[in-house]
């Protein structure tokens, strides 16, 4: 059971990580700081959004957007942290 507790921490952590590569890949393009007209920039930008706006969409239909800001990634890394605590925590102790 220690691998599978290991690997639901690992799975988080990759999503969360992900996630935060995603929102700064993001600012950097719209700041110019990066050409989204780059190969590997818009594989990278066209996979990571294939991957969280599914998951994304439920949280933007309820949560507004202040002044252009989008704060769903926001609350997916804390949706992700507090599934990922009740597991850990919680629910796989009960099976050991």
């Amino acid at each position: 059971m220690n691998a599978l507790a290991q690997l639901i921490y690992l799975a988080g952590q990759l999503l969360i990580w992900m996630l935060i590569i995603w929102a700064v890949l993001g600012l950097l393009i719209a700041f110019n700081v990066v050409n989204a007209r780059n190969p590997f920039v818009s594989s990278v930008m066209r996979s990571l959004e294939a991957l969280f706006t599914p998951l994304l969409r439920p949280i933007r239909r309820f949560l507004p957007t202040a002044g252009g800001i989008d704060f769903s990634p926001m609350v997916l890394i804390i949706i992700i942290w507090v599934i990922q605590t009740l597991l850990l925590q919680d629910i796989l102790p009960m099976f050991m």
